[in-house]
């Protein structure tokens, strides 16, 4: 059965499977991204924090095509440094990348400043949610709980940079919170890659204790069963900017609805 014939059969049901969820990109900005930014100033390899971007504009065109929610988070501070706590200061001063101070990007992990920003490829389009934090986690002092419940958003896909602290602490806060979870295995990346592996290993654990793990590919696989009839219906697909193919997403070899 083809994305067509399932949507088909009836498209308000299967566009309805994807009303409650939300696809969330952690923090993919180009302080954490791009030569000359915090990471890249804290000593990490860049180059392997960059490599989820191409996975990531999938997911996106396809929440986009599909009509999805998509929330973008960045971790930041205000220009006076008055959020963030000293013992954060203290330890970026430690790493070589103090937060505030002048680097290539502009001054390092501070709102406003062009290290701040995405990255070019992951550009949130009008009408996405962008929520700044100045923490670790997306709902630590910030407004997404509020605005999640607002939607009636109860499912969120996570993706983003780094797997082991602001994705790992966004999907734990999410969980306290009742979200259920999926972290998208090919579309995070750790600042070691020794602790990519054990991150995702431990989200899945106790059968799930904070989640399910699924590449990319499943991902798309699963949001297509789900339906997107919206999409089909208006005959969208997506702009040359998002760079993707469309081929594998509206052919999979799809299972029956359950």
């Amino acid at each position: 059965m083809t994305l067509q014939d399932s949507a088909a059969a009836d498209p308000q049901a299967a566009a309805s499977k994807l009303s409650s969820l939300a696809l969330v990109v952690i923090d993919m900005q180009r302080d954490f991204c791009s030569p000359g930014g915090y990471a890249d100033q804290a000593g990490l390899d860049v180059a392997r924090l960059a490599e989820p971007i191409a996975r990531i504009a999938e997911l996106l065109a396809a929440a986009r095509c599909f009509g999805m929610l998509v929330v973008h988070t960045r971790e930041g501070h205000l220009p006076d440094l008055s959020d963030c706590p000293p013992h954060k200061l203290l330890r970026s001063r430690n790493a070589g990348a103090a937060i505030g101070s002048a680097g290539p990007l502009g001054r390092l992990l501070v709102r406003g400043e062009y290290g701040h920003d995405f990255v070019d490829a992951l550009h949130p389009q009008p009408g996405e949610w962008v929520i700044d934090k100045p923490g670790y986690g997306a709902f630590y002092a910030t407004d997404l709980q509020q605005r999640l419940q607002m939607r009636g958003i109860t499912q969120l896909v996570l993706c983003g940079v780094t797997t082991e602290v602001c994705v790992h602490s966004s999907l734990r806060e999410a969980v306290d919170r009742g979200y259920a979870c999926t972290v998208v295995s090919d579309a995070t990346a750790a600042s070691d890659p020794a602790l990519q592996a054990p991150a995702l290993a431990m989200v899945a654990v106790e059968g799930g204790i904070l989640g399910a793990v699924m590449d990319s590919a499943s991902v798309l696989r699963q949001w297509a069963q789900a339906g997107a009839a919206s999409c089909l219906q208006s005959q969208q697909r997506p702009t040359s900017h998002d760079q993707v193919s469309y081929q594998a997403l509206y052919n999979p070899p799809l299972e029956p609805f359950a």
